[in-house]
């Protein structure tokens, strides 16, 4: 007899529109999803601590702690993220990482890999490529283990509009990191104009937005 191939089927929900708006439904379908498969740990993008307070409110009680990654100091003047949320979020038991964004780093390695990878994931959506970023930097920052099985949440410019499962890595094992499910994402993979020139510093017009 032929051996049946194994399949799991699951839902993925395409947003019509990126941004904020999907912010609420993006960690519902979160919540869900980490009860479904026992995980615990969320990596989430948040600049200026806006998504990182809404998602405290909703995982408030659900066992989900997270590690959330706002901008590294210096990355586009003074940091936003508030420092009183930062206290407020440890004291519920989950982590603030002030890492490397890995993907904006063409100028000190004099190469420009780090924005060829960022573009190849925004082919995707933006999200994709912060889901990406924060994950290396999480487990390079000893927040989440190598190997380690987590959810990670970003966005298009503000909130979040994109949420995978992800098997963590380190930036330096770049092969080993796993995106093994896609939970939800926007339908639209551009987060600005293809033809957008660059700016007079070099960099694209999207590179000073939050990574949500």
């Amino acid at each position: 007899m032929e051996e049946r191939s194994a399949y799991l089927e699951e839902k993925i929900i395409y947003f019509e529109a990126p941004g904020p708006r999907n912010a609420e439904e993006t960690l519902r379908l979160v919540v869900e999803r980490a009860k479904a498969r026992g995980l615990s740990k969320i990596v989430l993008a948040s600049t200026r601590g806006d998504t990182a307070r809404l998602a405290a409110e909703r995982f408030a009680d659900t066992g989900i702690k997270m590690v959330v990654v706002p901008h590294q100091y210096g990355f586009i003047g003074e940091q936003m993220f508030p420092p009183e949320l930062v206290s407020e979020l440890e004291q519920q038991g989950h982590r603030v990482h002030f890492g490397t964004m890995l993907f904006h780093t063409n100028d000190f390695y004099g190469t420009r890999v780090p924005d060829v990878m960022a573009t190849l994931l925004r082919t995707f959506c933006q999200g994709m490529k912060v889901c990406v970023e924060i994950i290396f930097m999480a487990v390079d920052g000893g927040c989440v283990a190598s190997g380690e099985k987590v959810i990670a949440v970003g966005g298009t410019g503000r909130g979040a509009d994109t949420a995978v499962v992800a098997i963590a890595a380190p930036s330096t094992k770049l092969s080993e990191l796993h995106i093994t499910e896609i939970i939800c994402k926007p339908l639209e993979t551009r987060s600005w104009p293809a033809s957008a020139a660059r700016t007079t510093e070099g960099r694209r017009p999207d590179v000073g937005k939050p990574m949500s």
